[in-house]
């Protein structure tokens, strides 16, 4: 299987010539604790046998300073593309995306909340940015929404205003399954299934909840791909912003994903990732 990983982060071991410039002003510990050159991933990349990878911005380490996710995934032209982040709501960001993306930027997302701060969702449906979204439609590329449940209504939003833009949710949005089928809690996440431009993005976190409560691998996954299909699901590591080897979070993918169909795996595990950012096809 040519497997392709949509969620991993690199950080620069120079801090002179890439300093770090954290969104709302408090760094990651894991971008301190962890860090991860693009050698260092290729290198993961090699021993985990992930053959491409769409490399995501770290918002936490450098704001929306794309100048290392690009220069780093330039080095790996063949194997690597750049996924940044831009200020939504600034008054040039169409001409801001247009140069981006002339550096060889393949994609775009948006950081309302996370390791550093409570999600916000105001950002999303804020007519201000919605400029940025019609140049995403022009120039055919995708964005990634990192959000919890209390965002969905604005992705709706954007995903039914912005049809020609395909958004990808981080981390399925953070569904709460700990309830076990029907999955009940998480019906705020289902309820995005009729919306053809959204996709989900399977991570650790997703991972790691399905083994709690009432949930279970075999019954979330299954009824995440009979309501969205699994050519709308890829696979991202996260890594290293959670903990553990790129193999080793590979190795808990695969087995939390054994139970789908072979097909099914390709598309999770690659196929959909080759829609989404052709270059990694």
């Amino acid at each position: 299987m040519n497997i392709i990983d949509i969620h991993p982060h690199i950080i620069s071991d120079d801090e002179t010539r890439y300093p770090p410039a954290p969104l709302f002003g408090k760094r990651s510990d894991w971008s301190q604790e962890r860090p991860c050159t693009v050698d260092t991933l290729i290198a993961a990349m090699d021993a985990a046998g992930v053959a491409k990878a769409a490399v995501v911005h770290s918002s936490t380490t450098y704001g929306f300073d794309n100048r290392y996710v690009v220069d780093g995934c330039h080095q790996y032209k063949d194997r690597l593309v750049a996924v940044g982040s831009v200020d939504m709501l600034a008054d040039d960001v169409p001409q801001v995306i247009q140069g981006w993306a002339r550096q060889g930027l393949a994609g775009l997302r948006i950081f309302t909340g996370g390791s550093t701060q409570d999600f916000d969702p105001s950002e999303l449906d804020n007519p201000k940015s919605f400029k940025a979204w019609e140049m995403l439609a022009e120039l055919g590329l995708p964005m990634c929404i990192q959000t919890g449940p209390v965002g969905l209504p604005q992705v709706r939003l954007l995903a039914e205003r912005f049809s020609g833009v395909s958004i990808i949710l981080d981390h399925l949005g953070r569904p709460d399954v700990l309830d076990g089928p029907p999955y009940a809690a998480a019906r705020s996440l289902f309820e995005l299934a009729d919306l053809p431009n959204v996709h989900l993005k399977l991570t650790p976190r997703i991972f790691g909840d399905v083994k709690k409560g009432q949930a279970s691998a075999e019954t979330f996954f299954a009824r995440v791909v009979e309501a969205f299909g699994a050519q709308r699901l890829a696979w991202g590591s996260n890594f290293p912003t959670s903990p553990g080897s790129l193999a080793e979070i590979l190795a808990t993918a695969r087995a939390g994903l054994a139970s789908l169909s072979a097909e099914d795996q390709a598309w999770i595990f690659g196929g959909t990732a080759r829609r989404l950012y052709p270059a990694l096809a």
